[in-house]
């Protein structure tokens, strides 16, 4: 009986034994290592993203890089990466190069963005309406008191987080109409160097995606609040304080805040692999309920089920 029962318990060892050999990182849906490159001002939800999908699923790693759009679009065509998340879809010619290394991507729409303008906690102006955003950002305007009479704050100085980023090009594509002047306007590297620059300088008008200063439940993003105020946006051209709103949540769903836009995923994985799992997480409910808690608008609203009964 104990000979059966040892005979057992070595079958069992080295059956686990040849059970678990292999690389535990072959690349499945949920096992893996994959390089994904993120627009910047997207930062905040997709770090969200994969700190959640990582701690589900063990045996995945990934080397996430967040650079401007135009890089992550450069390095998608080039075959570098397999998936980038950017605020336009792919382009009729960037699809025909994909096209024709055989590569069919799949481009989800996850989340409605915005854009925020921020100025130092010292500035009085508070308003701004988005022809005045037009004419800053085309050198019409160029000092606070045309926006505000009796402003003090002087010469307006926009902050961007970078020159290629998806906050220029949404401005002067949606806003500018193609119209740009570099007059008085400077590019950093990131979102965070923009908070940071405008929250000390009273004559900077800053520009950052909302993910950075939108999740309550972040510390750091928090902090942000303290040292920045947001500016109200008002499509009138007669901004108050009814006719003008924040990017929140509550103004961004019909897109009452103007400078709302889309966010997607484009996945160019030829076979259906790690980018594939995450990119089918982010839109699931599970990863549309982490970008909801992140402070901006899902693409599909979480479900919620409520079971109701009668007590008699």
């Amino acid at each position: 009986m104990k000979r059966i029962n040892l005979l057992l318990l070595l079958i069992f060892i080295f059956g686990s034994c040849r059970f678990f050999k292999g690389d535990p990182y072959r690349n499945t849906p949920t096992t893996g290592k994959a390089a994904i490159t993120t627009d910047e001002t997207f930062r905040p939800i997709i770090e969200a993203e994969l700190d959640v999908f990582k701690a589900i699923y063990g045996y995945t790693e990934f080397n996430a890089k967040y650079v401007p759009e135009v890089e992550a679009f450069d390095q998608l065509l080039k075959g570098e990466v397999e998936l980038i998340v950017a605020s336009r879809q792919l382009s009729k010619a960037e699809l025909s190069i994909l096209n024709q290394k055989k590569i069919f991507p799949r481009q989800t729409k996850i989340a409605v963005d915005a854009i925020a303008m921020i100025v130092s906690p010292k500035s009085t102006d508070t308003l701004i309406t988005v022809n005045q955003i037009r004419d800053i950002l085309t050198g019409k305007i160029q000092r606070w008191d045309q926006i505000k009479k009796g402003s003090a704050t002087g010469q307006i100085k926009a902050v961007f987080d970078n020159t290629k980023s998806s906050i220029i090009n949404f401005l002067v594509d949606s806003v500018c109409k193609g119209k740009f002047d570099k007059t008085n306007v400077f590019a950093l590297e990131y979102n965070r160097d923009v908070i940071e620059y405008t929250s000390s300088h009273p004559g900077v008008l800053g520009f950052i995606g909302a993910s950075w200063i939108s999740n309550s439940s972040d510390s750091l993003h928090l902090s942000f609040h303290k040292r920045i105020k947001v500016m109200s946006v008002s499509e009138s051209s007669m901004p108050n304080s009814e006719n003008s709103f924040k990017p929140y949540q509550a103004y961004m769903v019909d897109k009452i805040y103007p400078l709302t836009r889309d966010i997607y995923i484009i996945n160019a994985e030829p076979r259906n692999g790690l980018v594939t799992g995450f990119s089918s997480f982010v839109a699931s409910d599970k990863g549309q309920r982490i970008i909801l808690k992140a402070g901006i608008i899902p693409a599909v609203a979480p479900t919620r089920v409520v079971n109701m009964r009668k007590d008699f």
